[in-house]
């Protein structure tokens, strides 16, 4: 078993643990996909942020030796092993992550669900500071302040198209009177 698997537990555990400001350990649930506050979010972070730097300078160092290895015949197994370690440990990162409740989008990028999109997080950033939809991705991502206006701006379109095709009840009543 890895190192982080020794300090975080096993696919069987119940909980994490995480420290807040105060130096207090919060117990933090695990194998729970939900929605959560920015607040829950950020409680989550420091462990998730954890795992991530140990699984990330881990698949660095393989891919260092991947790259210092000679690429030739001789060199092939142990390229090709090189690289299934690399997949496994990702896999295993994403599968570290999905316990906590979040969800893996990317390499080292992690979502977790807002209710009405998701708080984005991406490593080595410390804290969660974008948000986007659930249609959109990273690239599409604004910083959590501005979230209430980009998460309304489809329904003001929306709302905006139906302007052009229903007629308001006020309409309804003029054209009864005008027909």
């Amino acid at each position: 078993m890895d190192s982080v698997s020794d300090s975080f537990g096993d696919s069987n555990a119940d909980a994490a643990s995480s420290s807040d400001d105060s130096g207090h350990e919060a117990v933090i649930e695990i194998n729970r996909q939900r929605v959560f506050s920015l607040a829950d979010a950020q409680a989550v972070l420091p462990v998730v942020f954890r795992i991530t730097k140990a699984y990330s300078h881990k698949v660095d160092a393989l891919i260092e030796r991947l790259e210092a290895a000679n690429v030739s015949s001789a060199n092939e197994a142990l390229v090709s092993s090189i690289e299934e370690e690399v997949n496994e440990l990702i896999q295993g990162w994403q599968a570290k992550v999905q316990m906590l409740g979040a969800v893996p989008k990317g390499l080292w990028l992690a979502d977790f669900d807002a209710g009405d999109g998701y708080f984005c997080w991406k490593f080595p950033e410390r804290s969660i500071e974008f948000w986007h939809t659930y249609n959109d991705g990273y690239s599409k991502r604004v910083k959590v302040s501005e979230r209430d206006r980009s998460a309304l701006r489809p329904l003001a379109q929306f709302a905006e198209k139906l302007r052009g095709k229903i007629l308001s009840p006020l309409d309804l009543q003029v054209s009864k009177f005008t027909e």
